[in-house]
């Protein structure tokens, strides 16, 4: 896989996709922040046929493994020949999806603590956004399922028989721990707006303000209440079917 080193599967290699993929959040969701909510981009029937709004018609297919669609009913054929990826899963990681989770999350709880109430016409660009937001949460949280491949393989004899007995609950503190570091720095750094007049007010030394763009308390919710439990859903979900 692209995000965690090619075909030689490691700790190290899931560890700094982790922390690509939590600047790659921050910066998704400081795009999406420009726009207010623009609730008309969701309202059924806007996207066309099957009465979908525009942004359930917009969200479309993928092709990497580390991707996982939100609607694997509709998928279409590729138009262009695809570079097959390295196997580094189970075949059933296919099968291990928390997607409509993450699609509720988003809209019903997070959308609405990081943008203001209004509307500025701009649906399509809204749109495209929102689904950048949703696909880099989707590769965020399913990379659980290398963390989860990366534990078994240096373990399965620890982790065979608990999956054999469907009691496997283990979490994932110690391939989680670095991409921690990496995220105080991304809220705090990626969540303010820094200006040419800050820095040169900085360079002076005269402290400048800035204007946060994602309130970091938003990202600490979200990572705390939504990513980290549902990257660890995904993880044992995994290796319950990694004997399968």
């Amino acid at each position: 896989m692209d995000a965690a080193g090619g075909e030689q599967l490691s700790l190290a290699a899931v560890r700094d996709a982790l922390v690509r993929l939590e600047d790659s959040v921050v910066f998704a969701l400081i795009e999406r922040a420009r726009h207010p909510r623009n609730a008309a981009a969701y309202a059924p029937g806007g996207g066309g046929a099957g009465g979908r709004s525009l942004v359930e018609f917009f969200a479309g297919h993928y092709q990497n493994p580390e991707d996982v669609p939100f609607f694997p009913q509709d998928l279409p054929s590729p138009l262009f020949p695809t570079k097959s990826s390295p196997k580094v899963l189970h075949p059933s990681a296919s099968l291990v999806t928390v997607n409509d989770a993450i699609w509720k999350m988003y809209f019903d709880e997070l959308l609405p603590l990081f943008t203001v109430d209004g509307d500025d016409g701009s649906y399509a660009e809204t749109v495209v956004l929102d689904f950048a937001c949703l696909q880099v949460l989707s590769r965020r949280i399913h990379i659980g399922k290398y963390v989860a491949e990366v534990k078994f393989k240096d373990a399965p004899q620890d982790y065979s028989p608990l999956i054999q007995a469907k009691q496997f609950s283990d979490g994932s503190a110690h391939i989680q721990g670095r991409q921690r570091e990496g995220q105080e720095e991304s809220r705090e750094t990626f969540g303010q707006n820094v200006t040419l007049e800050d820095n040169a007010s900085n360079e002076q030394g005269t402290a400048g303000d800035s204007e946060c763009k994602v309130d970091p308390t938003v990202l600490s919710k979200l990572y705390d209440q939504w990513v980290m439990p549902l990257t660890k859903d995904v993880e044992v979900e995994y290796l319950l079917r990694r004997l399968d």
